[in-house]
């Protein structure tokens, strides 16, 4: 299957925007960005960008982050999207970063939009890796257990992997992993040091890919750099005919929580997680495609864990249906949303509140005569389908 880097960036930001990712020159235009004097000072630079292992186009999220004001914004969800070229190859990439989200629904949104994205590419046949590296106690723990694990080892370590000791035990780490030596894979488990937050946030990634009836492995070999990430970290591959993991897949999928390198590099705690898909092997187009999107009528409203991951399934299931909508997964106030459906000029919202999350149905509620009735989602599409209010793709 032939994707031209044109046609990638379209359906990229096209996916993106149907998630509720915004283009970041958007974005900027915020009164409070626009009325911001002085942008957030920062010490991020292309050396220590490279810690996120995705080219430095993850933690990139964090320098467009302050170099837009975008701090401005403050205790909103800020969801937005950024055309990339990967260094030295000059392929075509997207990067999707969520901002002053703390909790795992940030990234199950980044989880949700990219495998989405894959499959609108028409690659369907898909696998998650998943990981967490908890909270800083907890890799400070892990990272205890971790040196004194490999300090009794030396003797059966590459000398390469014992010179990275003196580093950090998890650069040593991560050496072992690239090596494929056997020890990588009788090191501790990083999840077994996970504090009862962290442990709490990753359950709660794990129950949405249940819900979800994702294919997914949990892979304690899935790393990041200490200095980066914190929390979960994920990669979607790509699998053959057999279901066997592509070699060199025509994109590449990674993503995760780096609230530590935000942290270490602004000395503000800001919630940041962040994905990167890059097209292989296509130069990036000198001019970049805008995403194509319709004014939507219809609102996807959630209150609520479980309601918020129904939502996020739910946004994608209209999509595949041809039916676009507006929505914000991430925020938690039911008043917010049906105020941002109204000035959006929604005909109709969807409603899934915990009763409806519970009974496997919807509440569809007209705007106009302010009449609703409870649904079941094959019923729901049904009817958008046939409704002449809703705008298909």
């Amino acid at each position: 299957m032939e994707v031209t880097a044109t046609n990638f960036l379209k359906q990229a930001s096209t996916t993106a925007e149907h998630f509720g990712f915004k283009n970041i020159a958007t974005v900027q235009k915020h009164p409070s960005c626009k009325h911001c004097s002085k942008k957030l000072a920062h010490t991020v630079s292309a050396p220590n960008r490279r810690n996120d292992a995705q080219c430095g186009l993850l933690t990139m999220g964090l320098q467009h982050y302050c170099d837009a004001k975008l701090h401005a914004i403050e205790e909103e969800p800020i969801l937005f999207y950024t055309i990339e070229q990967v260094p030295r190859t000059g392929e075509a990439a997207i990067s999707l970063q969520i901002f002053n989200v703390p909790k795992s629904i940030a990234e199950t949104i980044l989880i949700q939009t990219t495998k989405s994205l894959a499959h609108d590419l028409g690659y369907t046949n898909q696998t998650i890796r998943i990981n967490s590296v908890g909270d800083r106690d907890s890799c400070m723990r892990y990272t205890r257990e971790l040196t004194n694990y490999l300090k009794k080892r030396m003797d059966e370590m590459p000398e390469q992997s014992r010179e990275l000791m003196k580093d950090h035990a998890l650069v040593a780490l991560s050496d072992l992993i690239q090596r494929d030596h056997e020890l990588a894979y009788k090191t501790p488990n990083p999840l077994e040091y996970l504090t009862d937050s962290s442990r709490k946030h990753f359950r709660e990634v794990i129950e949405y890919l249940d819900i979800a009836e994702s294919q997914y492995e949990i892979d304690p070999t899935l790393m990041g750099h200490h200095d980066c990430y914190s929390e979960t970290l994920f990669t979607i591959d790509l699998l053959d005919e057999d279901d066997a993991i592509l070699e060199k897949p025509p994109i590449s999928i990674n993503g995760g929580r780096y609230d530590e390198f935000a942290h270490q590099h602004t000395k503000r705690q800001i919630p940041a997680v962040g994905a990167v898909v890059v097209l292989a092997d296509k130069k990036s187009p000198s001019r970049t495609p805008r995403a194509k999107l319709n004014k939507q009528s219809v609102y996807v409203v959630q209150l609520g864990f479980g309601p918020k991951i129904k939502s996020l399934l739910l946004v994608d299931e209209l999509s595949k249906s041809g039916i676009r909508v507006y929505q914000n997964l991430a925020s938690n106030s039911l008043s917010e949303q049906l105020r941002d459906a109204e000035k959006k000029d929604a005909y109709y919202t969807v409603i899934i509140g915990q009763k409806e999350y519970v009974d496997g149905e919807v509440i569809l509620r007209d705007m106009n005569s302010r009449t609703q009735e409870q649904l079941t989602i094959d019923e729901l599409i049904a009817k958008l389908r046939r409704s002449s209010k809703v705008v298909s793709m």
